[in-house]
């Protein structure tokens, strides 16, 4: 029994590296800056074969990356230009969840709940409870709304857009990067505006009761109000998230857009 021989050239074997691994270290750095994939509770060996399988099915349709020695000053510089690309995208996505944290905390600390703090799995900082109570209801939304499909074609996109080369994100393009971060501002204002301003309301009217009436421990009654009313805005403001994270996101995928 006869079996046919395989040749394979050196320069086919490197190319076939080339076009696998530049798009899996876009890919990669991408998943260890964005939200959700880069939590701590997912472990890297997820992130590496989730990774490896996206760039693995995006290859056939994503422009051929040129052909070089891989052991190269040019194919190194073009890794690092991946690995900054998929940085940037990754970043302006974690922004957007960055805003509900920001309302969390601000609407936390307006209704007395400031010290009640725990340890955020996503970034291993500490995070009042309300803005952990947001960022998951915030999650699940995005699973729901297949965010993570859009994440997918995004990263498509990008290679067509952007395609594997010795190219790197002009000057203009980051200082739209870092204009954005005043939209995550605005986000959280948005967000927190009608628990804050109902909690302001609250303030006012016991600081005219406590000087209408001196002798009532404003303390004692003032602090479960605070809480009460934060909760119960706080309730009221939840379905309002759903349009809030779809806003932030189609200007977050905006501006992924015009960087690459």
């Amino acid at each position: 029994m006869m079996t046919a021989a395989v040749n394979i050239t050196g320069a086919e074997l490197t190319h076939w590296l080339a076009s696998l691994l530049w798009p899996f270290m876009r890919i990669g750095a991408m998943f260890t800056a964005m939200p959700v994939f880069s939590a701590r509770s997912v472990p890297v060996r997820t992130r590496v074969l989730l990774a490896f399988l996206i760039a693995w099915l995006l290859v056939p349709v994503i422009p051929a990356p040129p052909i070089m020695d891989l052991i190269s000053a040019e194919a190194v510089l073009i890794g690092v230009y991946q690995v900054l690309i998929g940085v940037a995208m990754g970043f302006i996505l974690q922004m957007v969840f960055s805003a509900f944290i920001i309302a969390g905390q601000a609407i936390a600390m307006t209704m007395g709940l400031g010290f009640a703090s725990i340890i955020d799995p996503q970034h291993g900082v500490q995070v009042p409870v309300v803005s952990q109570a947001i960022l998951i209801m915030v999650t699940l939304v995005f699973l729901a709304l297949n965010g993570h499909l859009l994440l997918i074609e995004l990263l498509a996109n990008s290679f067509q857009r952007l395609p594997v080369g010795p190219l790197v994100i002009s000057p203009d393009s980051l200082w739209q990067l870092v204009s954005w971060g005043s939209n995550m501002f605005v986000g959280a204002m948005l967000v927190a505006l009608p628990a804050v301003a109902a909690l302001l309301l609250v303030n006012l009217a016991f600081g005219v009761t406590s000087r209408a009436a001196p002798q009532l421990n404003i303390f004692a009654v003032g602090f479960p109000a605070m809480i009460i009313v934060g909760l119960v805005f706080l309730i009221l403001t939840l379905p309002s998230i759903t349009d809030h994270l779809s806003r932030l996101m189609l200007q977050a995928v905006s501006l992924i857009n015009r960087i690459v």
